[in-house]
């Protein structure tokens, strides 16, 4: 896979979909925490469903894996199996009382960095819609307020569990309720790139191939992950593994999509996905310069 030498700005290790308990796959688990400490992340992003059934020594094996990944500036959501399905008066008295105990009690953390404002948001609806999920106005005004004196050039990326765009393949997920609320509010809002799970396979695209809007030259980019560490990877991801690697630049933004081969013992790049940044659209300086930056890493 060619690369150029020019060094990013920013390298997020994007992993989600881990499912502490049953469904983990240990060898797997071992393999993308080895993976991240070769790719020395300058951040980490995990997106939801540290656990299968939210249960105590499932958050704890969730913790301690999460405490040998690389020390890099880390954010995390829970994500809708971090919620006690069948303790039904502990989902709807406290659901993400275990989550909040023994990994964090910000459940929509912002994480600022040099290059980069990272948000995360809790797309758990526990007495709603579990599965599903939803994004609340509340925090789409966090995403405003957090967003607001980010200056020119910094990326803006938001980080949710549930999807806001389904994969466009024959499963046929259903999408957050409000999601074309949210995605035109993130599209206002300037936001580069929404990460999320969920649907236990990778989909790596953009928002208008399902949401035209009015901002036709200001679509976000969007990179779901598929499980990394469990065995319940779906459609032509079933009982595979994956995680992404996003590469920041100050005109781009590359993707690479990770997936765990049996006979390598080990995760290897499939495909690589380059995207313009949305500013690079308005600017033509930056874009001349994209436009090189692009020529070079298809050759």
């Amino acid at each position: 896979m060619h690369t150029t030498d020019e060094k990013p700005e920013l390298t997020i290790l994007h992993i989600s979909d881990l499912h502490f308990g049953p469904p983990l796959v240990h060898e797997v688990a071992e393999e993308a925490l080895r993976s991240a400490h070769d790719l020395a992340p300058g951040a980490i992003v995990v997106s939801g469903d540290l656990t299968q059934r939210a249960r105590r020594d499932q958050f704890q094996a969730a913790k301690a894996f999460l405490n040998r990944l690389p020390k890099a500036p880390t954010l995390v959501i829970p994500g809708n199996h971090d919620v006690p399905l069948y303790r039904f008066v502990e989902r709807i008295t406290n659901p993400l009382g275990l989550y909040k105990e023994i990994i964090s009690d910000n459940l929509n953390p912002v994480l600022r960095l040099d290059s980069a404002v990272v948000i995360g948001l809790d797309s758990t609806a526990p007495r709603t819609s579990i599965s599903n999920g939803r994004i609340t106005p509340r925090q789409l005004a966090l995403c405003e307020q957090s967003f607001a004196q980010v200056p020119e050039g910094v990326a803006r990326i938001v980080v949710a569990h549930h999807h806001f765009a389904p994969a466009p393949d024959y499963l046929h997920d259903w999408t957050m309720p409000k999601s074309k609320r949210a995605i035109m509010r993130f599209v206002e809002l300037n936001v580069d790139l929404i990460l999320g799970g969920h649907l236990h396979r990778a989909y790596i695209g953009n928002s208008l191939d399902f949401y035209p809007g009015s901002h036709r030259e200001r679509g976000i980019i969007i990179a779901q992950s598929g499980t990394t560490t469990s065995r319940r990877g779906r459609g032509r991801e079933q009982e595979k593994n994956t995680f992404n690697l996003v590469k920041i630049f100050q005109n781009r933004i590359e993707i690479t999509h990770y997936l765990y081969f049996d006979v390598r013992h080990g995760f290897v790049p499939t495909s690589r996905h380059l995207f313009r940044r949305s500013q690079c659209w308005l600017d033509p300086g930056r874009l001349e310069t994209n436009d090189a930056a692009l020529a070079m890493g298809k050759k």
